[in-house]
């Protein structure tokens, strides 16, 4: 049997147009095509020793040592020719195996990836918070990758990046730019964000934010001048609100609310839908706090912020994820049994749709 390597399964999966390539014990290589798993035929069942040497051949000695003492690891590597991936390594059953997220190598355009003009404004402020939230693997990073590509194309500002790890290399252009990687060039995300202030920054970009201090410093930065933009694995802009201020102990979250109430700049709550004909397009929910929402976030009143979400939006430019499946179905994207199996609220969806809920309720079920 020939040797099998890494590079030639990964170029494989590309090739095919998978977004995550799978390799553990026991079954071939399997990737996931259009939110689908499915197995690289051409491609020997894996042993241990395989899966450990097709894993570690992409692996730097300090990941290998981390994934000793830790049974995880995640790096990002690039395949010449092939692009980039961000790995996450860990031990399952004794044996090691790998998950591979695809990076395009070149950032896609915002127009590319279906974001609007109301998400572009957000990168011409000059200060303020910006979060993008959504599940694993609903294009976070892509989209954040595509706001700071815009950012460096069009304004002389100095950006730093905080991530775990670099997934997207950018490039010097009109902007200048440094990127972190926590682990290599910083110990962790507040370290390095705390340094970031002393670093002369227009636009901060943390991967994620985790914990308490990592959020505090990053309202601390949108406060002081900076534009900050981070990640939440949040399925909705009001719940992204409440999962900051709930990070917090009682008596620090009005303090905190106050905080976001100023500093918060927008949030944008995603989902990647499967697409009639394949592929995969945006769903999006678009928060812009305008002053009766920064009023009700002071005033913990977050149950209030949906409506107004939902109310004059040709000026806000706001939008519910209803709203967005409403207008992919109508417009012949995605079907109605997708509208229903991403939609937060199927009773609300049906009437946006202007059908009786009778009508979806069996799609209910099944989700």
């Amino acid at each position: 049997m020939a040797e099998v390597y890494i590079t030639e399964i990964l170029e494989d999966a590309v090739k095919q147009g998978a977004s995550d390539i799978h390799i553990t014990v026991g079954t071939k290589p399997r990737v996931r095509i259009d939110g689908k798993i499915q197995e690289l035929t051409r491609f020997p069942m894996i042993t241990p020793d395989m899966s450990k040497k097709l894993i570690f051949e992409i692996m730097k000695e300090r990941y290998r040592k981390e994934l000793e003492e830790r049974g995880q690891v995640d790096f990002s590597f690039g395949v010449p020719g092939v692009g980039r991936f961000r790995v996450n390594a860990f031990y399952q059953r004794g044996t090691v195996a790998a998950v591979f997220r695809t990076l395009p190598a070149k950032i896609p355009h915002y127009r590319d990836l279906g974001l609007p003009e109301r998400i572009i404004d957000l990168c011409h402020k000059s200060m303020g918070l910006v979060l993008v939230t959504g599940p694993t693997g609903s294009g976070k990073s892509t989209t954040l990758a595509a706001m700071i590509d815009y950012i460096l194309e069009n304004f002389p500002h100095h950006v730093l990046t905080i991530e775990d790890p670099i997934e997207y290399l950018f490039k010097h252009k009109k902007g200048i730019i440094n990127q972190r990687e926590v682990g290599t060039d910083a110990p962790d995300f507040n370290q390095a964000l705390r340094a970031a202030l002393r670093e002369d920054p227009d636009v901060i970009m943390v991967g994620e934010m985790r914990d308490t201090e990592t959020i505090e410093t990053a309202l601390r930065a949108a406060e002081t001048g900076h534009l900050v933009f981070g990640t939440l694995h949040t399925n909705t802009a009001v719940s992204t609100i409440n999962r900051i201020v709930d990070v917090f102990p009682p008596e620090k979250q009005e303090q905190i609310r106050i905080q976001l109430s100023f500093t918060l700049a927008g949030v944008i709550s995603q989902r990647l839908v499967p697409k009639i004909g394949g592929g995969r397009v945006l769903a999006y929910e678009l928060l812009i706090p305008n002053k009766a929402i920064r009023n009700l976030i002071r005033e913990n009143k977050l149950q209030q912020v949906y409506s107004l979400m939902q109310s004059g939006q040709s000026q806000t430019g706001m939008q519910t994820m209803n709203q967005s499946l409403a207008r992919l179905y109508n417009e012949g994207l995605i079907t109605l049994e997708t509208a229903v199996r991403y939609s937060p609220d199927p009773m609300e969806l049906a009437k946006l749709l202007g059908i009786p809920y009778s009508q979806i309720a069996h799609l209910t079920e099944e989700v």
